[in-house]
């Protein structure tokens, strides 16, 4: 764990969580092979290919046709609207598995008082997708997607974005991310941080911390 400060968190205004494998599961690997099928490559290629062009797609600058375009592109494929239309459906559907468990915590950490928002780096597809079926954003304090305000993680102004929408300084917020790198960024601006590799990990780091609102697995 690695928060800023005296690492206590008894000040905390606000708890910001990303997204993807954080409040969403990690994409399965049927999910995985099954997209790759429809390029006709290996799942492992077509991961790394997902990953290649995946910042200006989520930043807003790709459109889904442009995206899957170059991820067929760099396999070596053409692929057809069908084609482009599933596998961006398939997308939809990989990270729309919820993480009943964290929403739960973010439920019972909203009804403390604390404030909540979701930084994100998100695709317009998907952005839409979210906000028309995800009934729980509704009620968090905040939510910023790279997809709206063109601007992506770790780029400071993303999370000062986030910070000016939930009125807190950088000192009263906790940012819980499943990568590093994002954390980093956060941390540079003076928000605390906790890299989410499971919920068990996470209970445990917060506990340390001091923080006394913390998730079980039940949610």
């Amino acid at each position: 764990m690695s928060v800023n400060g005296q690492a206590k968190l008894s000040n905390l205004k606000a708890i910001i969580f990303d997204y993807g494998e954080v409040l969403c599961l990690p994409a399965r690997p049927e999910d995985i092979e099954g997209s790759a099928r429809i390029l006709g490559t290996a799942s492992d290629l077509f991961w790394a290919l997902w990953h290649r062009h995946r910042d200006p797609y989520d930043r807003g600058d790709l459109s889904p046709e442009a995206y899957w375009h170059r991820v067929a592109e760099d396999a070596g494929r053409s692929i057809d609207a069908r084609q482009i239309r599933e596998l961006a459906d398939r997308d939809l559907v990989m990270w729309s598995r919820l993480n009943p468990a964290m929403l739960g915590w973010r439920e019972e950490l909203s009804a403390t008082g604390m404030k909540t928002a979701v930084l994100s780096n998100m695709n317009p597809e998907m952005v839409q997708y979210a906000r028309q079926n995800f009934a729980w954003l509704n009620r968090l304090t905040w939510a910023t997607f790279s997809a709206e305000v063109r601007l992506i993680k770790p780029e400071p102004a993303i999370y000062e974005h986030c910070l000016r929408g939930l009125g807190v300084a950088p000192s009263e917020a906790l940012f819980i991310d499943d990568r590093e790198v994002n954390l980093a960024a956060a941390r540079s601006l003076g928000i605390h941080g906790i890299q989410f590799k499971s919920i068990a990990q996470l209970k445990a780091d917060l506990a340390a911390a001091e923080f006394p609102h913390l998730p079980t697995e039940a949610g």
